[in-house]
């Protein structure tokens, strides 16, 4: 399965998991927000063999981190064949992951859906995956240096997405080329207390080589002329494709 053809097979899936939603009803706070838009990015930055999405999970089972309602998982299992696990700490999650077990139960999936709350000790569900989906969670965690480092441990790949900063503090400092993280107020962005750390664009290098990973690809989408960590209008967001060196 090619980037390009799990990208071409969006508005099909899509629309199959919207009739999912209308099926089940009411009764569900459903994320609000496209987490599909992944992929059109991941499209743009994964470059030659590195697309080749069955070559990086290897015939081995794929974790999906911070899945919201799933749907990438799903989509995943329907046009790749893959045994995906979701995971995901239900009190940060926008419905408890009441919607993924409810897609999931709706569409006799063999997706496994998993409470892991990834700022403790965690035990993920399987000795090894064949890749990892860490996107848009990473400035959502409190130790993601811990993460990283689990993850690099059990896992061959991960593609991963964050939000990184180039210019920080009252003065607009310049920090895209310093290893280094700003860690947000309680409010500051987006007026949610579950964000934490962003790093610039350097320090996102550093942590993931620290942690035991090897970058393959990698790319920004957004404002990175002038990303900062909090204004909405001033948002970028890194991608990489990683691989362990374990």
């Amino acid at each position: 399965m090619d980037i390009s053809e799990l990208h071409a097979e969006l508005p099909r899936q899509v629309d199959r998991l919207d009739r999912a939603r209308r099926e089940i009803g009411g009764g569900i706070a459903w994320y609000p927000y496209d987490i599909l838009g992944n992929i059109v990015h991941l499209d743009g930055v994964l470059t030659g063999e590195n697309r080749d999405l069955d070559r990086l999970a290897a015939g081995l089972p794929v974790a999906d981190i911070g899945a919201a309602d799933g749907d990438l998982a799903f989509i995943l299992e329907a046009v790749g064949g893959w045994q995906v696990d979701i995971i995901d700490n239900p009190p940060t999650n926008a419905n408890g992951l009441e919607a993924a077990r409810a897609l999931a139960t709706h569409l006799a999936s063999s997706v496994e859906v998993h409470d892991i709350d990834l700022d403790a000790q965690f035990q993920l569900p399987r000795q090894r995956y064949g890749l990892v989906l860490l996107l848009g969670i990473l400035y959502h965690l409190q130790n993601p240096f811990y993460v990283l480092k689990g993850l690099s441990e059990r896992a061959d790949h991960c593609l991963l997405s964050t939000r990184v900063a180039r210019f920080a503090g009252p003065d607009e400092t310049p920090i895209a080329d310093l290893p280094v993280a700003y860690l947000v107020g309680a409010l500051e962005t987006n007026a949610d207390p579950t964000n934490y750390w962003m790093f610039s664009p350097a320090g996102l290098r550093l942590l993931v080589q620290r942690a035991g990973w090897e970058i393959l690809d990698e790319g920004s989408v957004g404002a990175p002329e002038r990303s900062d960590p909090s204004s909405p209008d001033r948002d970028e967001r890194m991608f990489m494709l990683l691989r362990s060196g374990r």
